[in-house]
């Protein structure tokens, strides 16, 4: 019988190590998060933070260690619907994807309705409602590759938050898209953090300009990981602190923010 701590644990991992080859990326990686929590992972590039998200979605197996997803073995959990993932974006073009915002939102929905299946009203609900959430719904009808980098983006969150996710991992969100933009998405983010109790687990490097909605921050560094404390994250900020886990820590390096 699980824990009351395991039942509301959303994520967790215990000695998590992973290799390409034989070229360590990390280990004994040890983390977790409870419902409502809105954390960033950062580090350099080259680190494993992308490697990390793919483990935790199922995409790659761990040399060793245990990931647990909603208090549940990750290889013995099947609600995946219960976690929306948004990788890092790329420009949609109208070659590339020659569809309204409104049909790439419905496909959100695919594993609830079914591949080529006629939506029904309450499916055509959910897409309207997403869009809204995101601030999209007057641009429903138009082609995807007509729309800007920030509002791509937005209508690619709404794919995800179409089916009504518990848990949402982001990859670099405010990749390609401009600085007002970047700050729009964050905003919202925020939002959907305290008004929807949506926990948000995002990788980025973009922490000075997000670390004032963000409850946790996890440093991935040199093969490890740890928890940054707030005076911490203003050091790294600041100048560029070496946490003494990690001498050569250039987590926060203002070059990659």
């Amino acid at each position: 019988m699980l824990s009351k701590v395991e039942q509301t644990t959303i994520i967790s991992t215990e000695d998590l190590s992973f290799y390409y080859g034989r070229t360590p990326v990390f280990s004994r990686v040890s983390f977790s998060m409870q419902p409502g929590d809105f954390a960033a992972v950062i580090g350099a590039n080259g680190t494993g933070k992308s490697t990390l998200v793919k483990l935790l979605l199922g995409q790659l197996k761990p040399a060793t260690g245990r990931i647990h997803i909603f208090g549940q073995e990750q290889r013995q959990f099947h609600e995946w619907w219960r976690v929306g993932y948004l990788p890092q974006g790329h420009i949609l073009t109208a070659q590339s994807f020659p569809a309204t915002a409104l049909e790439l939102v419905q496909t959100g929905l695919y594993p609830q309705i079914g591949f080529m299946r006629f939506a029904r009203r309450q499916h055509r609900e959910q897409v309207r409602q997403a869009l809204e959430m995101v601030g999209m719904e007057q641009i429903a009808g138009k082609l995807v590759g007509q729309l800007s980098g920030g509002q791509q983006q937005r209508v690619m969150l709404a794919r995800v938050l179409v089916a009504r996710p518990q848990l949402m991992i982001l990859d670099e969100p405010a990749t390609g898209i401009d600085e007002r933009s970047a700050a729009s998405l964050y905003s919202l983010l925020s939002e959907l953090n305290k008004e929807r109790k949506l926990t948000i687990l995002m990788i980025t490097h973009d922490v000075a300009r997000v670390q004032s909605y963000l409850s946790r921050v996890f440093c991935l560094e040199s093969g490890s990981l740890i928890e940054l404390s707030h005076s911490q994250l203003v050091d790294e900020l600041g100048h560029r602190h070496k946490h003494p886990v990690n001498p050569e820590c250039v987590c926060c390096d203002p070059m990659e923010a």
